[in-house]
This record gives structure tokens, sequence and C-alpha cells, in this order.
């Protein structure tokens, strides 16, 4: 994958995700759409994924958007298949994204609970969504899409 294609996905992921979608979903469409997969169920799939597993300060849900699209491409279609190729990448994933931001989960990352209305009204007021939420989804797909084409995912 050369980087004028990673680049695209990454704008996908920005417009999407600035312009309605959350998180999991936009990530995991601009994923899935740039390896030919394309489905409805895909950002219903995702949804509850987003704010940090529907605001309960589990993990991003730029993160389990993009474990989301790595699955939809790498999976399994049938019983017996080896996950080991999906799983390592998956660790990868999630360890490159830790190690880059120091963090997994939704509270963490943010540095509030979307779960409280407190924590919604922290978010907003710090523009949470432009300054960092915008950047993990462009990022976690950038490492997925980058995992998917067997090539290394680190940063600029």
């Amino acid at each position: 994958m050369n980087k004028k294609d990673i680049e695209t996905i990454k704008k996908k992921v920005i417009h999407d995700f600035s312009n309605g979608l959350y998180c999991a979903e936009s990530v995991v469409i601009a994923i899935t759409k740039s390896q030919g997969i394309e489905s409805d169920l895909l950002p219903k799939a995702a949804t509850a994924f987003c704010s940090g597993m529907a605001r309960t300060c589990g993990t991003c849900g730029a993160l389990t958007g993009a474990i989301m699209g790595v699955s939809a491409v790498m999976g399994r279609s049938e019983r017996g298949e080896s996950v080991e190729k999906l799983y390592a990448a998956t660790q990868k994933l999630v360890n490159t994204f830790e190690d880059e931001f120091g963090a997994k989960h939704c509270h963490e990352l943010l540095g509030c609970d979307l779960g409280t209305p407190e924590g919604q009204d922290h978010f907003r007021n710090n523009h949470l969504h432009e300054s960092h939420c915008l950047k993990y989804a462009a990022r976690a797909a950038e490492i997925a899409v980058t995992l998917i084409a067997g090539e290394d995912s680190e940063g600029d």
C-alpha cells in the first residue's frame, strides 16, 4: 500500500467522522472500503463500539473500528481456518496504538468519562473530537491498512 492510498484512507476517516459518523464506524468503513468490502451492516455493527464501547470507559472506538476492519479483511471464512495471522496483526495493531498514544481506553485517552454529563461537557467544551479523536481514528486506520498489506505500521 503506497502513501497516497494511506492518505486517501485517512482523509475518508476524517471526512466521515467529521460529517456524522462516529469513531468506530468511520474507521471500519474506510478500512473495508479500501479493501473492496462494502456492507450496510458494518457501521451498524460498529456503532456500540463508539465512545469507548458505548460510553463505558472501554477500548477507544477508533481502535475497535480498526480491529473490526482488520478482522473483516483477514478473518476466518470457515471453521478450522487458522486465526494466527489475524491475531498477530490485531495484537500488533493494539500494541502500536497503545505505544503511540499511551493508552487504549477511551477515558484514558480523553481524560474524561463520556458516560457522565460532566465528561460529555468536558469533551465538548475542550473540542476533544477535533483535537484528539480525529487523530486517533486516522492513525488507527493507517496502522490497520499497513498491517493488512503486510507492511510496517510505523508512523511518519
